[in-house]
């Protein structure tokens, strides 16, 4: 009988937990969850956005139930890797201390866009799909 692989902790990370985090950690549970306990955060959380509530529901991923967290909630834990989302134009990526890895993975924030609420979605879309591409090719589960 084949036994059950241990888990390894995620804690993904972007400044607002609204739309980047918030997609990887949907995407990446969807994908790998017998691999991965995978959490979200960011250093200024706000809510979770109905832009990427929507464009995950698009692909089967419900996030509806997802909250905005601060990274202090996770305070003393330690996880097998920290990754951070942020697109580092400008933007300072939160730090949280407790990881065994660290990865970065710059996308640009969907949540800056201006423009239709069309255009606004396209944007959700374009980086939800790139998230989940990189999620693919670097987290096979091991």
């Amino acid at each position: 009988m084949k036994s059950k692989p241990i888990k390894k902790r995620i804690l993904i990370l972007c400044n607002h937990n609204a739309a980047r985090s918030q997609m990887a950690e949907g995407i990446l549970k969807s994908l790998k969850d017998e691999y991965y306990d995978v959490y979200s955060a960011g250093n200024t959380p706000s809510t979770v956005s109905p832009f990427a509530i929507s464009v995950m529901k698009e692909i089967g991923i419900d996030i509806s139930h997802h909250r905005s967290k601060n990274l202090t909630e996770f305070k003393g834990e330690e996880f097998d890797y920290v990754v951070t989302v942020c697109s580092g134009e400008g933007e300072a990526c939160p730090f949280f201390p407790g990881g065994k890895e660290y990865l970065n993975q710059a996308f640009e924030d969907p949540g800056a866009v201006k423009g239709t609420d069309e255009e606004k979605l396209e944007a959700f879309r374009r980086i939800r799909d790139e998230i989940r591409e990189w999620i693919k090719n670097n987290f096979r589960g091991e």
